[in-house]
């Protein structure tokens, strides 16, 4: 008697094209005994399968449980077939469809095999620094379009060579279909330039490239997402003049080290944090430094922690592991500007910061900035959401109509939505000038492409200025929902967490506009995706000279000096008012009292900018946000008093900062140090906000609180108040996946704009 047979079309969707598992379907499929083939198409990999029911069954669920370590499953679907009389197990060649739901890959770190196959002398690639498997390597950075094919990516114009060509034809090899399989013989080559783009000779541009570092020059290094501005870490001379070239004052740099244990020699580093450094996407973590500083001071000046990456390209792997311990790799362009992708662009671009440039002619399709992760209340949190987590998809509670949000003007991003899938583009960065709308365009045009996303509706921030609200609102063909910008806060952690209903969100950050034409930034929101109430907010106070103060913190402290004393803050023996030339001080004053060039805002942000300015801590700043995050950085380890506080009754309720300010006063004529006032000043937002939440539930019944905005990057702040809530049996979220900061807004505005779609019908 026959057994009997089956046969099942399965359909799976998800990261399954370019990360070697077609292979494994191959493999599998033969360790059962089934007939059948195996192809990539638009929405996937489709797989046709006849033989034993209970071997298709236990086929099925191995497809989920052993799938390739690149590869991320959403969905098997498996449906009964006619029988066809398939002989054998054949991988046929991708199909067309009209309809494209395929993922994308991230682009992956080097894996272990490819490493050990690098150094390996007897190895045919080894040296080779752009070794790669279907474990590893770029992917979204090299795809312009789908199914994930050699002739669709940037690695068209290198024909493989016999011995290339046979692994990728073979499904037992490890590099079966890898599209950027190569080797010296067929693919990408390193050159050594200097600044005026003339050769320099050698046998071994990378080794050459480490001697000059180890020189003290400037080396600007072409790697998988974009161009990297090398220097030693250590030689402090070296990266002053790095800075100086750049125009980058102060803010940190990110710092590159061969290995974990390199990496514990200048900053602390848990068990979990190491796992991060190591994990395949490579992210810039940011650690505690150890002291006495082993690196450069200038590296991360004021700053207590060190952002850093371990090697993640087979040409990164072959620099480091020529005795440098720790190499600075900040982005390659000059502040503000986009990261340089092109050859002839980075030549033209930074000629004037490079020494030299280490190059090769592998293009790069798509910019992708280096991601950074900070491990704070016990959770992986995402401040820059890049290179090796785009184009992997948020899920959604429920599915939505397709909607393409703008993001907003700073740290920008654009998010699409699919279903029930919001695809978060990588970190685009300050829409501030011509070559940020570029790539700003490009990445929406891109994104659109090779996702098969065509919106019916685009979202954007309510402020009109920003560069990427007029580009939505020119694009005339489609409705436009403009969206609060701290209710896109809220709601993007909202959607991280896959949470409906009403709750509680606190919104804190430097500026965003509100709908009463005031410059909003410490808002307590009674919010969910359809909607908000204004339930609180910090008392507003001029912004004088509007965006102006953002570097200027001088400026906030003198508004809130004038708020809270009037004139009389003259007579206040305040070293940081002696600090300031008087007539300019006086004339700002008057200025923002008269309201001229002095918006009204209610930001936290810039209430933090106006404490540092007040302590004497900082009177301007390099980088916004830099005030405030040195005023996190001095704070004492231990809780201290709270400064009096107090807000009006409702229905809004208005926190006036005045008797917060009076008492830090105090505190600085007194001789209190500013470690201490700062503590103080953090422990009392921890318990104002706090009790104010409580206020709420009272009134309202809601026990769930939502937090969002740039301040929340502010560890002292973020895990004080999330502690202090649930103390008080709050549910507590936060962002982890997506940036507290702007660079997750994009996310609020696409689910907020899905539901007004949904129930309004636009």
């Amino acid at each position: 008697m026959n057994a009997k047979i089956l046969a099942q079309q399965i359909l799976v969707s998800g990261i399954v094209q370019g990360v070697g598992f077609r292979p494994f379907v191959y493999r599998l499929a033969e360790r059962y005994a089934l007939n059948g083939q195996v192809a990539n198409t638009t929405s996937g990999v489709t797989i046709r399968v006849e033989g034993r029911p209970e071997k298709i069954a236990a086929f099925t669920r191995d497809l989920r449980d052993q799938a390739p370590p690149m590869a991320r499953i959403v969905s098997i679907e498996a449906n009964d077939q006619p029988i066809a009389g398939c002989s054998g197990f054949a991988i046929v060649h991708s199909q067309a469809a009209d309809r494209r739901d395929t993922l994308i890959a991230p682009d992956a770190a080097v894996c272990a095999d490819c490493l050990r196959e690098l150094f390996d002398p007897a190895d045919r690639r080894f040296g080779y620094p752009f070794i790669n498997c279907t474990n590893c390597g770029p992917r979204y950075t090299i795809i312009e379009d789908i199914p994930y094919d050699r002739p669709k990516t940037a690695m068209r114009a290198f024909t493989m060579c016999a011995q290339c060509q046979a692994e990728y034809d073979d499904p037992a090899d490890r590099r079966y279909h890898a599209q950027p399989n190569a080797c010296a013989a067929c693919g990408p080559t390193v050159m050594l330039y200097d600044h005026r783009r003339q050769p320099v000779p050698s046998a071994d541009p990378i080794g050459t490239a480490a001697q000059l570092l180890r020189d003290g020059r400037i080396v600007a290094i072409k790697g998988l997402g974009g161009f990297h501005l090398a220097v030693d870490a250590f030689n402090d001379d070296a990266v002053a003049r790095l800075r100086g070239r750049k125009h980058r004052e102060e803010k940190p740099l990110a710092v590159m080290a061969p290995d974990v244990a390199t990496v514990a020699d200048f900053a602390h580093l848990s068990n979990e944090e190491r796992e991060l450094l190591r994990s395949v996407a490579r992210p810039i973590v940011l650690l505690p430094k150890r002291l006495p500083e082993r690196l450069a001071f200038s590296v991360a000046p004021r700053n207590h922690y060190y952002g850093v990456m371990l090697p993640y390209t087979p040409l990164h792997h072959l620099l480091m592991a020529q005795d440098l311990k720790a190499v600075v790799m900040t982005s390659g362009n000059l502040s503000e500007e986009p990261l340089a992708i092109d050859n002839e662009e980075a030549f033209a671009r930074l000629a004037d910061i490079a020494d030299h440039f280490l190059v090769h002619d592998r293009p790069i399709y798509l910019r992708s900035d280096d991601s950074i992760v900070r491990r704070t209340g016990g959770r992986n949190r995402l401040l820059r959401r890049s290179r090796g987590f785009v184009p992997v998809p948020l899920f959604l509670k429920r599915e939505q109509p397709a909607v393409l949000a703008c993001g907003a003007e700073l740290k920008n991003t654009i998010c699409l939505t699919k279903g029930a899938q919001a695809f978060l583009s990588q970190h685009i960065g300050d829409l501030e000038n011509l070559a940020g709308e570029n790539f700003f365009r490009q990445t929406i045009d891109h994104l659109q492409r090779i996702l098969d996303i065509r919106p019916r509706a685009i979202a954007c921030d309510l402020h009109p200025d920003y560069l990427s609200t007029r580009w939505g609102a020119a694009q005339n063909d489609l409705p436009l929902v403009r969206v609060q910008h701290h209710h896109a806060h809220v709601a993007a952690c909202m959607a991280e967490h896959q949470l409906e209903g009403r709750l509680i969100g606190l919104a804190f950050d430097g500026t965003g506009l509100g709908p009463d034409g005031t410059l909003w930034g410490g808002e307590v929101l009674l919010a969910d995706l359809s909607g908000y109430e204004r339930a609180a907010h910090l008392s507003c106070v001029p912004l004088p000279g509007g965006a102006a103060a953002i570097k200027a913190p001088w400026r906030m402290g003198l508004a809130w000096l004038h708020r809270t004393y009037g004139d009389d803050m003259w007579a206040l023996p305040l070293p940081f008012l002696r600090g300031l030339a008087p007539d300019r001080a006086r004339t700002v004053v008057r200025m923002a009292a008269g309201g001229i060039n002095a918006p009204l805002t209610s930001s936290l942000g810039r209430l933090f900018d106006a404490v540092a300015a007040i302590i004497g801590l900082r009177a301007n700043a390099a980088f916004e946000g830099q005030a405030a995050m040195e005023l996190e950085m001095i704070a004492d380890g231990h809780p201290q008093s709270s400064y009096p506080f107090a807000w009006s009754d409702g229905p809004v309720h208005q926190v006036d900062a005045a008797p917060i300010i009076r008492a830090i006063v105090a505190d600085i004529c007194q001789g209190t140090p500013a470690f201490i006032i700062s503590r103080r000043f953090h422990d009392t937002l921890i318990a104002l906000w706090t009790e104010l939440c409580v206020l709420l539930r009272d009134k309202t019944g809601l026990d769930r609180v939502a937090l969002g905005g740039g301040c929340f990057q502010n560890v002292l702040l973020l895990e004080g108040l999330s502690a202090a809530l649930r103390q008080e049996r709050f549910a507590v979220y936060s962002p982890e996946r997506v940036p507290a900061n702007d660079g997750g807004i994009a996310l609020g505005q696409a689910v907020i704009a899905g539901m007004e779609m949904t129930f309004h019908s636009i």
